[in-house]
C-alpha cells in the first residue's frame, strides 16, 4: 500500500499538484533518498520525451497541411510516385519520426519494465520478455533500413551492398593484431555459428570472419577477419598482461550485451574461478550474455582477461578467462607454419590516460561476434 501512495506523490509532484508545505517536505525526501529522487528523475525524464514527441509530431502535421494547402491553390505540383521509388520517397521523408516513435515506443516499455520491477521486488523474471520485445524490434528497425538503403542504392545506379547476417545470437571480440587482423574471443560463443561468422564495428559495418583457434576447456577462442574490405586499423592502444590481475584492482569491461557497446565497471574479487579453477579470475561487476569475450581492462590500459560466463546463483559475480592464456594459445598457433607470425602489442598508449579518453581509444577495436 505504501508503494502506491509513494507513486500517486510522485505523479502530483511532477504533475505540480502539490501546495507549498508539501512541495518543500517532497523535495527534502528527495535529498534524503537517492532512491525516491532517481524515480523522480525518471519520471521527469519521460514526460520530456513525451513533450518532445508530441512537438515533433504537431510540426509534422502543420507542414503537411501548408503542402496541401498549397497544392489545393495551385502553387505547387504533386507529382506522384510509384513502386520503390515512392517507398525510398516515404522512408526518407518520415524516417525521423519512425526513429522517434521506435525510441518512445522502447521508452515506455523499459519504464513500465521499471514500474513493474519496483512494485514486484523478488519478480524481475517478468520484465525479461519486455526487454526481449525492445530488442526485437530494435533488430526489425535495423533491418528495415537496411533494405531501404539496398533499394535506394539501385535506384541511383550505385553497387548495392552486400547483405547484412542477421543471428540470434551476439558476443563480443577484441583485437590483437591489427597487421592480420586477429580477434579474441569466448569458444562457447562460436558454437552458435557453425556456418557463417562476422564481426561488426560500433559503426554497424560487418565483415566475414573464420576461426583458427578453438580452445574449449579454457573458453577461449581467436578469430580472424578475412573481408577483403576490411580497412586495417592504427596500433592498438591497449597491452595484454602476461600476469594476473590483483586482488582488489579496478576493471572495467567493453561489450554488446546490447545492439550497441556498453561500458561496465568492477574489480578483481578473486585471483581464481569457480572450485578454484586457476584459468580464471573472478570479477564483481555485472554482465549479460552478449558480453561473452569482453576484454577486462584494468587502470593502465592492460586486458588482465576475458569475460566468459557469471555465476548464476550470486548476481554480480563473473568469471573471466585469465589474459596469459592469449599468449598460450598463440603459441600453440604458431606451431602450425601456414600461420603468419601473430604480434601483440606489449607498450600500450593508455597509461595516464584519463578512463572517458580510454574508452574512446579502446572502443573502435571491440567487435560484437554473430553468425548463423
Amino acid at each position: 500500500m505504501e508503494d502506491f501512495i509513494l507513486a500517486e506523490a510522485i505523479e502530483k509532484y511532477v504533475n505540480g499538484e502539490m501546495n507549498a508545505s508539501e512541495r518543500a517536505y517532497f523535495e527534502e525526501m528527495r535529498q534524503n533518498n537517492p532512491e525516491l529522487d532517481h524515480q523522480v528523475a525518471e519520471q521527469l525524464f519521460f514526460l520530456n520525451e513525451l513533450e518532445k514527441y508530441s512537438n515533433l509530431k504537431n510540426y509534422t502535421h502543420t507542414i503537411h497541411q501548408t503542402v496541401s494547402k498549397l497544392i489545393d491553390e495551385g502553387f505547387i505540383n504533386k507529382n506522384s510516385l510509384r513502386g520503390k521509388a515512392k517507398l525510398i520517397y516515404l522512408w526518407n521523408r518520415h524516417r525521423k519520426t519512425i526513429a522517434v516513435a521506435a525510441s518512445i515506443a522502447g521508452l515506455v516499455s523499459i519504464l513500465t519494465g521499471s514500474i513493474l520491477s519496483f512494485f514486484n521486488s523478488g519478480k524481475n523474471n517478468n520484465i525479461k520478455p519486455l526487454v526481449e520485445k525492445i530488442k526485437e524490434q530494435d533488430d526489425k528497425y535495423r533491418k528495415l533500413e537496411v533494405q531501404i538503403g539496398q533499394l535506394n542504392s539501385s535506384a541511383q545506379g550505385t553497387s548495392t551492398p552486400k547483405p547484412r547476417v542477421e543471428s540470434k545470437f551476439r558476443a563480443t571480440g577484441f583485437l590483437i593484431d591489427t597487421k592480420n587482423n586477429f580477434i579474441v574471443t569466448s569458444a562457447h560463443v562460436l558454437k552458435e555459428a557453425p556456418h557463417q561468422l562476422v564481426v561488426e564495428n560500433t559503426k554497424g559495418e560487418q565483415y566475414s570472419a573464420t576461426a583458427i583457434y578453438i580452445n574449449t576447456e579454457k573458453d577461449l577462442a581467436i578469430i580472424q577477419i578475412i573481408d577483403q574490405d576490411f580497412d586495417q586499423l592504427s596500433p592498438i592502444p591497449y597491452s595484454i598482461k602476461k600476469g594476473n590481475g590483483e586482488l582488489g584492482e579496478q576493471i572495467y569491461t567493453l561489450g554488446f550485451p546490447k545492439q550497441e557497446i556498453v561500458y561496465g565497471e568492477g574489480y578483481v574479487s578473486a585471483q581464481n574461478g569457480y572450485d578454484m579453477d586457476s584459468v580464471y579470475c573472478q570479477l564483481s561487476t555485472s554482465a549479460s550474455e552478449g558480453n561473452s569475450g569482453s576484454p577486462v581492462i584494468n587502470k593502465k590500459g592492460e586486458i588482465i582477461g576475458i569475460v566468459s560466463s557469471k555465476e548464476t546463483n550470486n548476481e554480480g559475480v563473473v568469471f573471466a578467462v585469465k589474459s596469459a592464456n592469449i599468449y598460450a594459445a598463440i603459441e600453440d598457433i604458431q606451431k602450425n607454419k601456414d600461420f603468419k607470425k601473430i604480434k601483440i602489442a606489449q607498450n600500450g598508449s593508455l597509461r595516464g590516460v584519463d578512463r572517458v579518453a580510454q574508452v574512446k581509444k579502446v572502443q573502435e577495436y571491440i567487435f560484437m561476434i554473430k553468425g548463423n
